[in-house]
């Protein structure tokens, strides 16, 4: 499992999904699409939540 923190590079494109601090479920997670142009990822919910990647990108 890679977590990324908000604001950084995505490593690779795809469907990303919030986890906790220690990539544990969150209640109510965020779940964004990275697009190969999109620059960073977005914010989450509260500070120092991650980013995992859970799939490719859907069509």
């Amino acid at each position: 499992m890679t977590l990324q923190k908000p604001g950084e590079t995505p490593n690779r494109p795809g469907e990303y999904k919030e986890r906790g601090p220690r990539g544990g479920e969150v209640p109510n997670p965020r779940q964004v699409t990275i697009e190969p142009r999109d620059p960073k990822l977005p914010p989450t919910q509260k500070p120092g939540h991650t980013w995992e990647r859970t799939g490719p990108p859907r069509p």
